[in-house]
């Protein structure tokens, strides 16, 4: 049975577009716009190495790498889907809203967005001193993992405490120092995740509520949160991730029955920032075209 997927322009099936296999979607990168280690354009690159048809770039609080993840994404004729990871929190828990296909001149939420950026930065300055006394980290050492404009994280500073021989890896300097918790933490703004749907909905975009019971982590949102997100216009839910055991995907499929959502798979690649690999988990075509229509303006995604 042929897949088909969804443009502003009509169906095209996958045989149409070149596909004489299984459509394999990613809807979950990270680039060095945000905390991954790949430019935009070298997730691309990487996405089509891994044998994907379709990926999504989502840097967090950052839309500056859809132009040149496009370009070569057309380049490769690789599908591509613009996107965001929104930054949230709720009761003093932390959660990640996926944003697909927003127009990203919207005024509210972009201002949002330039809040979280600035305070991740204020933060990250406020962590570094607490960590200098201890370890001798400073700024220009944290300055020196990433380029201009990036959204700066916790990401960032692990790598320069790696640099500095103060961690062996990204996950001793979080095992360490940078978890939630210790004594060098500190937390920065995040918007509410049930009015973060409602600005994406405004904005045109598809809200996907990321990997919500990833134990792994330690981000375990509420059910309570969670309705709260559907009732507000929550699109989807990130059922398939390396962070979520089959209790907590059964528990994401639930929703997904329960509420109509749409269900999405992706590996929240980082790079080797983290270990997750390029299409560990994917999105079904259906899905993907699910999203598609969603969305009020498809025009800025890509498919060969």
């Amino acid at each position: 049975m042929k897949q088909s997927l969804t443009t502003g322009k009509g169906r095209v099936s996958s045989q149409a577009c070149g596909y004489a296999h299984r459509v394999r979607i990613d809807l979950h990168t990270h680039s060095t716009e945000s905390d991954g280690t790949e430019s935009p354009a070298q997730v691309m690159e990487s996405a089509r190495a891994a044998g994907l048809d379709v990926v999504a770039l989502t840097d967090h609080d950052r839309v500056a790498g859809w132009v040149p993840a496009r370009a070569r994404a057309v380049e490769l004729g690789l599908g591509f889907l613009p996107g965001i990871e929104i930054s949230c929190a709720i009761n003093h828990a932390s959660l990640h809203l996926l944003a697909y296909l927003i127009d990203p001149l919207h005024q509210e939420l972009a201002a949002e967005l330039d809040k979280a950026r600035t305070s991740r930065e204020t933060r990250a300055e406020a962590m570094v001193e607490r960590l200098r006394a201890d370890t001798g980290l400073t700024w220009p050492d944290v300055q020196a993992q990433f380029g201009a404009g990036t959204t700066i994280g916790r990401p960032h500073i692990a790598d320069a405490l790696v640099s500095i021989g103060a961690a062996r890896d990204r996950g001793e300097a979080f095992g360490r120092y940078l978890y939630s918790g210790s004594k060098y933490h500190v937390s920065h703004y995040a918007v509410d995740p049930v009015r973060a749907v409602a600005l994406v909905r405004a904005a045109g975009g598809v809200p996907v509520l990321a990997h919500p019971f990833a134990h792994v982590t330690g981000r375990v949102v509420a059910d309570q949160t969670v309705e709260s997100m559907v009732d507000a216009g929550l699109a989807g839910i990130e059922v398939d991730h390396r962070d979520q055991d089959e209790t907590a995907r059964a528990h994401a499929r639930s929703y997904a029955d329960r509420f109509g959502l749409i269900r999405t798979g992706s590996s929240d690649y980082h790079g080797t920032g983290k270990p997750n690999q390029l299409g560990e988990n994917v999105t079904d075509a259906r899905e993907f075209e699910r999203i598609l229509k969603e969305a009020s303006d498809s025009s800025a995604a890509y498919l060969p």
